[in-house]
């Protein structure tokens, strides 16, 4: 299923860790012929050390995912194809960062840096034609979590997934684009192919609908 309008479409999904996100970003891709973005995890150098010590490695993560998601953003401007991402630039600084900061695991001058950083970048940024955010209660997100095994995700605290889910809800309520959100806790989009059509339903509607 491919569109035909003369400006491609860019369409990102939101969430949580464990929300889905880079599930449903292949499975809308594959859906819509639209060419995926995954977020930088498994080649990611800082990871690992993150959560093991994330007082000491919170900023030099923070630096690594915005440079990758900003690398992403310039060759989705540049680009014409229909282009679907996994996670955007906005949540590193409206989520991760200000989490960190908050929790007292970035300083003032690291965060203050950041923000100035990623200030200067937003300024050349093209906004999601659609926001598509996953929101799932912390019992599903660890269900999931455990479910793809990643080692490195066995120290994250059930307190650091309610944390971020409420700076979520708060970024998601002031976010100003189209978005669509989408309560996951009761879907299986991944097994269940009623629940990924009812999904694949709301955002035809939402990109194609009869008054876009």
């Amino acid at each position: 299923m491919d569109n035909n309008n003369s400006k491609n479409k860019y369409v990102a999904i939101a969430g949580n860790i464990g929300a889905g996100k880079s599930s449903l970003t292949r499975l809308l891709g594959k859906n819509f012929n639209w060419k995926p973005y995954y977020e930088s995890v498994d080649d990611n150098p800082y990871l690992s050390d993150f959560y093991d010590d994330m007082r000491r490695w919170s900023f030099n993560l923070q630096i690594y995912f915005l440079s990758s998601r900003f690398r992403h953003q310039k060759e989705i401007q540049e680009s014409d194809l229909n282009l679907i991402q996994d996670r955007t630039i906005y949540e590193d600084v409206e989520i991760f960062a200000k989490n960190l900061f908050d929790m007292g695991l970035m300083s003032d001058r690291d965060y203050e840096n950041y923000k100035s950083l990623f200030h200067e970048m937003v300024n050349y940024l093209r906004p999601p034609d659609l926001l598509i955010y996953l929101r799932a209660e912390v019992p599903t997100l660890v269900r999931q979590i455990q479910q793809r095994g990643r080692t490195y995700e066995n120290t994250i605290r059930i307190e650091y997934l309610e944390k971020l889910n409420g700076l979520y809800e708060n970024w998601i309520d002031r976010y100003e684009h189209e978005k669509l959100i989408i309560d996951t806790d009761d879907l299986d989009f991944v097994n269940d192919s009623e629940d990924l059509g009812k999904i694949i339903s709301l955002v035809e509607q939402r990109l194609y609908g009869l008054f876009n």
